[in-house]
């Protein structure tokens, strides 16, 4: 399998990429991280870019999500709101996990929006759904199906106790 070689080969399968916490929040952007390659207070933030990034872009499709190698003296990340107003988050001598939990509580999005989305993705407006909670009650609100059993019952060749009684 050609996606199994090179560095932590593990970065490219489907379950690692799902197991992403950070969502970020839909107000952001563009997502950049500047750092150099070499350096002990790069350190941290390298390690960020090689096992979290590709958790990052994988959750947040509609993020553009930048690295900028080698331009600056210090580690940073960036974000870029819609509104044109932009953060920056210092990750001097950090490591990848406190970057990490630091971004999930500066602009990641609430366990409790996650759980909120993840309904409202759940229920469908599906008019193939009837019962409780739905627009229709019955499937015989549909027109073309049986009439409800409450109001015209059905024929005796569909009722069990007919069936089973002349055997």
């Amino acid at each position: 399998m050609p996606f199994m070689k090179g560095k932590a080969p593990v970065r490219r399968t489907l379950k690692y990429l799902e197991a992403g916490k950070l969502v970020l929040k839909n107000e952001i952007k563009v997502f950049t991280v500047n750092y150099n390659v070499h350096g002990a207070h790069h350190q941290g933030t390298k390690e960020f870019v090689f096992w979290y990034l590709p958790q990052i872009q994988y959750k947040n499709p509609n993020v553009q999500v930048a690295t900028f190698k080698n331009m600056t003296p210090s580690p940073f990340i960036r974000c870029f709101y819609e509104t044109g107003k932009q953060m920056l988050i210092d990750c001097d001598n950090k490591s990848k996990e406190d970057i990490h939990e630091h971004l999930l509580k500066i602009i990641g999005k609430t366990r409790e929006t996650l759980e909120a989305e993840a309904i409202a993705r759940e229920k469908k407006d599906n008019p193939a759904n009837f019962g409780r909670g739905c627009d229709r009650h019955c499937i015989c609100e549909i027109p073309g199906q049986i009439p409800c059993p409450e109001i015209v019952p059905l024929p005796n060749h569909m009722r069990g106790k007919f069936i089973y009684a002349k055997d």
